[in-house]
């Protein structure tokens, strides 16, 4: 998903979509410190306390789960776009 954002963002401007990749994967990579930070991510049909949610910047949601000392992130969202799948 992060390489689908970034490849549409640098057809437009390669420096900009290079820096908001680098910004992604730093607030992600910050996950390793306290991943608990983060509220869940609470819709009608997802299941209870299973996904957090961080928001980076602007646009980018970030879904991810703990397990145990793991963190897996499992969607990187464009809030501009819609995702009505992801909640169904």
């Amino acid at each position: 998903m992060l390489e689908t954002h970034i490849r549409f963002m640098a057809q437009v401007n390669r420096q900009a979509a290079a820096e908001k990749k680098k910004e992604i994967i730093d607030a992600m990579r910050s996950l390793s410190r306290m991943p608990q930070r983060f509220p869940f991510f609470e819709e009608l049909y997802i299941t209870p306390n299973k996904y957090h949610r961080m928001f980076i910047e602007k646009w980018y949601l970030v879904l991810y789960q703990i397990q145990d000392d793991t963190v897996y992130v499992e969607y990187i969202l464009d809030c501009r776009k819609e995702y009505s799948w992801l909640i169904r």
